[in-house]
């Protein structure tokens, strides 16, 4: 538990400090934001400087590698694939600030490149020692093994959780600020999770593994709360592509790399609320012409109804906070 403290300070006093030199090389570049034509609510916010993500995205990366130990392996994969991630949103956001439109890479560019990556890491899981084709199911400490639907699956996860953090960027603080608190509850489980593993004897090299996981979580969540002192209403800068969807890329690999895949839709309920209202909302259009929501995704439609922005991100960071809270409570008692 220390480690992860020790990671949350040092993650986050590394991002605040590049916090200032990132954004100035960002206003350098020009690399503003161009707003939807229809989203009026917004149209204030035209030129906010994007990619901040970048600040949250290097005191992650730095930290773990200050911190690691023996037995990084899973721990240097995740970070792998969420700078993998981080650079396809940087080619998305930087194809909009150049042409200055909101619509960056094609939907089958954006797709190609998340499934490649996405392939690449289920396969690695798939013949790891330490993954394998089995998924725990949260709070009942039993497995279960997929066999060949694992790696479909695992596909599924990482296009279904990047898109959904994606999508729930649209209001100042609120992706960051619902990520800041999963990865709370996550990091609190993920250690209880660990403790539970030791008791069952695993190996070392196991938990070397796992603690630097942990360290990568810790990271997360100081470089999050920098990032939020930049990005909360009225947000100086937006995370972009560049941020949501690495921030996407992280969630998913470190909860692949745990087996954990079953908890995101728990903790990340409010990712969740997201995607799908985005897809009732296009299914319902296609078949009636009318809408079911005044705007997608969810948090879009409550502004619309008149919500002020920051007591959504408000409502929708408690929510996730009491579920993470809950869920911390069932891991402990069952």
């Amino acid at each position: 538990m220390e480690k992860i403290f020790t990671a949350i300070l040092i993650s986050f006093v590394i991002s605040v400090i590049l916090a200032s030199p990132v954004l100035k090389i960002i206003k350098k570049f020009k690399a503003r934001q161009t707003i939807l034509h229809y989203v009026e609510g917004h149209k204030s916010k035209a030129g906010t400087p994007t990619m901040g993500g970048i600040i949250f995205i290097l005191g992650i990366i730095i930290t773990s590698l200050i911190m690691f130990g023996y037995n990084s392996s899973l721990a240097i994969v995740v970070l792998v694939v969420t700078l993998g991630y981080a650079i396809l949103g940087f080619l998305d956001d930087f194809i909009k600030i150049k042409y200055k439109q909101n619509e960056g890479l094609k939907p089958y560019q954006k797709i190609i490149g998340q499934v490649s990556i996405a392939t690449i890491v289920s396969f690695f899981a798939f013949n790891s020692p330490y993954i394998g084709s089995s998924l725990i199911i949260p709070f009942l400490n039993t497995e279960l093994n997929l066999f060949w639907i694992y790696v479909p699956f695992i596909i599924f996860v990482f296009l279904a959780v990047t898109n959904s953090v994606n999508l729930t960027d649209g209001l100042d603080g609120l992706a960051g600020g619902v990520s800041l608190i999963y990865f709370i509850g996550f990091t609190f489980i993920f250690y209880l999770f660990i403790n539970e593993q030791i008791n069952l004897g695993i190996g070392q090299a196991l938990i070397g593994e796992y603690n630097n996981l942990l360290i990568i979580c810790g990271a997360a969540i100081g470089s999050l709360l920098a990032y939020l002192i930049f990005n909360s209403y009225p947000a100086s800068v937006f995370m972009g592509d560049t941020g949501s969807i690495a921030l996407g890329g992280l969630v998913a690999s470190i909860a692949v790399v745990t087996k954990l895949a079953l908890l995101v839709p728990i903790l990340g309920f409010a990712f969740v609320a997201s995607s799908i209202s985005v897809t009732l909302q296009v299914i319902y259009y296609k078949k009636t012409k009318k809408r079911i929501f005044k705007m997608a995704p969810l948090h879009h439609h409550f502004e619309k109804s008149g919500m002020n922005e920051t007591k959504i991100v408000a409502i929708y960071i408690i929510i996730t906070a009491i579920i993470a809270v809950i869920s911390i409570l069932a891991a402990i008692i069952l």
